[in-house]
């Protein structure tokens, strides 16, 4: 196997092997372009975005600056949002629902490191996937590590530091994250009444 086929098999992996080196400079120069683009320039973001990553949904969006490893590995659904300085380490898929909020400067770490130094000193490492369902919310200074699976419906708290999966439907955060409460009716009645009594009052959320 090579070096990228054992990255993507979640084995060890040098990251110097040529192949790896190439994808990641290419990486690199697109996210530079990505950065300096005219903040006026949509398409153009748009289009840098669609060749940079592995898959982009509907009305997908990211704020710079972007950086990540790949691109390649990254793949984001409809109606997608990353605010300002989001890291994706994508050594390993990133894979994100539909209707997914990220605030400013989470980070997503899909590479690890052998706990043995005498191993890790040869700059092996490896990978493990990381999962985002449907409407999750991840707050500020979020970091997910390898591995981690994120439910549906959850938010997460900044400065969470998300070690393992979270289910659906719940609000997480902390270090090591932990779930706090779920997300109830309650909160869903909650917040529709705010909403209904913002269309009352302004018109930009004004149906019809």
């Amino acid at each position: 196997m090579t070096d990228l086929e054992r990255m993507g098999a979640g084995q060890l992996y040098h990251p110097g092997d040529e192949a790896l080196a190439k994808a990641r400079m290419r990486a690199r120069v697109l996210c530079r372009r990505y950065n300096t683009t005219d903040p006026e320039d949509f398409q153009g973001r748009d289009a840098i975005l669609r060749e940079l990553l592995g898959s982009v949904g509907k009305d997908a969006y990211i704020e710079p600056s972007l950086c990540c490893d790949y691109g390649t590995q990254i793949h984001l659904g409809d109606f997608f949002y990353a605010n300002f300085d989001c890291v994706f380490l994508d050594a390993g898929t990133i894979t994100f629902g539909s209707r997914v909020y990220v605030a400013p400067r989470v980070c997503f770490y899909t590479v690890n490191h052998p706990m043995v130094p005498e191993i890790r000193n040869t700059d092996l490492e490896y990978a493990r996937p990381i999962t985002v369902g449907d409407n999750v919310w991840i707050g500020g200074n979020a970091v997910i590590l390898p591995g981690v699976t994120i439910g549906s419906g959850s938010v997460l708290a900044a400065g969470a530091v998300v070690n393992q999966d979270i289910p659906e439907n719940v609000l997480a955060g902390g270090n090591p994250c932990r779930v706090l409460r779920p997300l109830t009716e309650k909160d869903h009645a909650k917040w529709e009444a705010a909403r209904r009594e913002y269309e009352a009052v302004c018109s930009y959320g004004r149906k019809g």
